[in-house]
């Protein structure tokens, strides 16, 4: 298989992202997202669970009059009752998602139905649905540990039944990105049917387990920003987007130089710093320190740095402390219009170096003038 040519991003930040254990967006926070991932270039966006009731059908009511007359699609989720989904369009959805899982261990524990049920409920729900004008999206829940036989002989029926797309859900992240490729593989072969990558982060596999499920032949694919969720979280959009972009050539319309803005709004709403080095958007990308690789960024950017600051709108930045060398004591002075001989630069260095250790932190480059005007004084 090979990635369609026109793949979807959709953001499930508002819906998978905040079920995150504590977490609780109200309604000025879930507009805020909602604005930041309209301007970053998102077009679908799965907003909330209508099923809640109270303050949040009324943010979700909001949100619908807030995007109506622009090419953004919002979709409600569901479980798989046909209540929930007359209820979500009643409020004005016109996409909804139907949770359904398709694993024995969810059938016979959770839901305690048959298989023969759920086809029937679930081909049910979906004509319901059509029948309305809806946009039916639909689970096979829990994919990694269900029977693909009978997987696949689910998503013939749901596409019978007038499904748009099948939303693959590795729900406890347990599978490999080979594992996941064969899955989506599996079904895209044999049913015509638009597939969706839903993926966990449980063993660190949900943004390759992804690129697998599009390489694969899947159309639209789930991320959260900062990759939050339920335990271990989902997909990063900054890291699908990148890689896709960067080692697939693949453009899916986001405006990468919005990215961070994006991470640092739901950072906020999250009360979750990003960590420096969260990949794409942290702090520490595109800083270097340690002596051979200032030296060679100073020399030629691309040296230590894979893809350009520029591109997500990241600061280059050159950190003096414990490892540096002497290019880096030579860029302080030099940011700061400060002469020096190059003799001075050795005994400075270790100076540096000492001061380091003690403050157990970087230095500033003023830290590095005041430490050269004292060596000069020796």
């Amino acid at each position: 298989m090979a990635f369609c040519d026109d793949i979807i991003l959709e953001d499930t930040t508002l819906r998978d992202g905040e079920q995150a254990p504590g977490m609780a967006f109200n309604r000025e926070t879930k507009l805020k997202i909602l604005d930041a991932l309209i301007y970053c270039g998102v077009k679908w966006i799965e907003a909330g669970i209508n099923a809640m009731g109270g303050s949040e059908s009324n943010t979700l009511r909001e949100m619908l009059e807030r995007v109506q007359g622009q090419d953004i699609h919002l979709i409600a989720w569901n479980r798989g009752m046909k209540q929930d989904i007359s209820d979500s369009l009643d409020l004005g959805f016109t996409h909804v998602h139907i949770g359904l899982p398709t694993s024995e261990i969810h059938l016979v524990n959770s839901i305690k139905k048959s298989k023969s049920w759920l086809i029937k409920q679930a081909c049910d729900l979906v004509d319901y649905a059509k029948q309305r004008g809806a946009f039916v999206s639909i689970s096979a829940e829990d994919v990694g540990r269900s029977d693909l036989n009978f997987v696949v002989d689910y998503a013939g029926e749901v596409y019978e039944a007038g499904a748009n797309r099948l939303r693959l859900s590795d729900t406890v992240g347990l599978l490999t990105p080979q594992q996941y490729y064969n899955v989506v593989n599996t079904i895209s072969s044999a049913i015509p049917i638009d597939t969706q990558c839903h993926t966990h982060n449980d063993f660190g596999y949900a943004v390759s387990n992804t690129i697998e499920g599009l390489r694969a032949g899947a159309r639209y694919f789930h991320t959260t920003v900062n990759g939050i969720g339920e335990r271990a979280g989902m997909p990063d959009m900054a890291q699908t987007v990148l890689s896709l972009k960067l080692h697939y050539n693949i453009d899916i319309g986001i405006k990468t130089e919005a990215l961070k803005g994006l991470c640092e709004c739901v950072s906020k709403a999250t009360k979750i710093p990003l960590y420096p080095w969260q990949p794409i958007v942290g702090d520490n990308v595109f800083s270097h320190e340690s002596g051979i690789h200032a030296n060679g960024t100073l020399k030629n950017s691309a040296s230590f740095e894979p893809f350009s600051p520029d591109l997500v709108a990241g600061i280059r930045k050159i950190i003096v402390g414990k490892h540096s060398g002497k290019a880096s004591i030579k860029y302080a002075l030099e940011k700061l219009d400060i002469s020096y001989k190059e003799h001075e630069l050795a005994p400075l260095l270790a100076m540096v170096r000492e001061v380091a250790i003690i403050k157990s932190s970087g230095l500033s480059f003023q830290d590095v003038a005041d430490l050269h005007s004292i060596l000069r004084k020796i």
